[in-house]
C-alpha cells in the first residue's frame, strides 16, 4: 500500500515509516504538518493515510481537522489516526466521518506492538473500523445508558467489533464458537434498533452507536 505519513516529531516520523518499509509498504511522503499532509494527499493520492492528531502550528488537534477535510473530499479515504492520549471524543468524531468504514484511532503506544499496528492499518485500508482497546475500555466505563439493553457479553462482544476485530477474531478471543459470536451480533443489531442493512454497514452503525454513547 501508498501511504502519507504525518507526524511533526522527526525521530517518530522516520521510525514508523522504517516499520512501514520493512512490512514491504510504500511511504509515498513524510511530512510534519497539517498543510503538509495536504499537499501531499493532493500529490500522491495514498491508499491510507497515517497522521497524529496534534500539529503545529497550534498542537492541538490540527492533524485530526485535516484528516477531517480529507475525508469530506473523499468519503473513503482511510485514515488512521495516532494520538498520545485517550481521547475519546477525538474518536468520536473521527468515527463520525462519512460512512464511518476505512478509519482508525490508535495510542502512539500502540506502535510499539508492531504486529497489531500493522494489522490496524490493513483493516483500516481495507474497509474496517478500528479503536484502540484502551479508547474502549474508557468508553465502557464512562457511558453506558444507550447500551443498557445489552448483555454483559454483549457489551463485551460489541467493544471487540469497535476494536476492528472479526467474527472469527472475537471467538477465539472469548473462547467461544463462531456461530455463537455471530449470535450476539445479531442480538446486538436487534436491540440497537439498527435499520435493515449490509450487515458490514449495519456493524459500523453499532460501533457509532457505542462510541457515542
Amino acid at each position: 500500500m501508498r501511504v502519507v505519513l504525518a507526524e511533526d516529531s522527526v525521530l517518530l516520523r522516520d521510525g514508523i515509516a522504517a516499520l512501514l518499509t520493512r512490512f514491504g509498504h510504500e511511504v509515498a511522503a513524510t511530512v510534519g504538518d497539517s498543510e503538509g499532509l495536504r499537499a501531499a494527499v493532493a500529490a500522491h493520492e495514498p491508499d491510507v493515510v497515517v497522521t497524529d492528531v496534534r500539529m503545529p502550528p497550534g498542537f492541538k488537534d490540527e492533524g485530526l481537522r485535516t484528516a477531517l477535510e480529507l475525508r469530506r473530499r473523499r468519503p473513503r479515504l482511510p485514515v488512521l489516526v495516532l494520538s498520545q492520549y485517550v481521547e475519546t471524543r477525538y474518536a468520536t468524531e473521527l468515527m463520525g466521518a462519512g460512512d464511518g468504514t476505512h478509519l482508525g484511532y490508535l495510542l502512539k503506544d500502540r506502535i510499539g506492538h508492531v504486529s497489531e499496528f500493522v494489522d490496524a492499518l490493513q483493516r483500516v485500508v481495507d474497509g474496517g473500523t478500528v479503536v484502540d482497546p484502551e479508547v474502549v475500555r474508557q468508553m465502557l466505563r464512562r457511558r453506558r445508558d444507550p447500551l443498557a439493553a445489552l448483555t454483559a457479553r454483549e457489551r463485551e462482544v460489541l467493544a471487540l467489533v469497535a476494536e476492528g476485530r472479526s467474527n472469527l477474531a472475537i471467538a477465539a478471543e472469548l473462547t467461544v464458537a463462531e456461530a455463537s459470536v455471530a449470535k450476539h451480533i445479531r442480538n446486538i443489531l436487534q436491540k440497537l434498533g439498527l435499520p435493515q442493512a449490509e450487515e458490514t454497514h449495519r456493524r459500523v452503525l453499532a460501533v457509532l452507536t457505542f462510541l457515542r454513547s
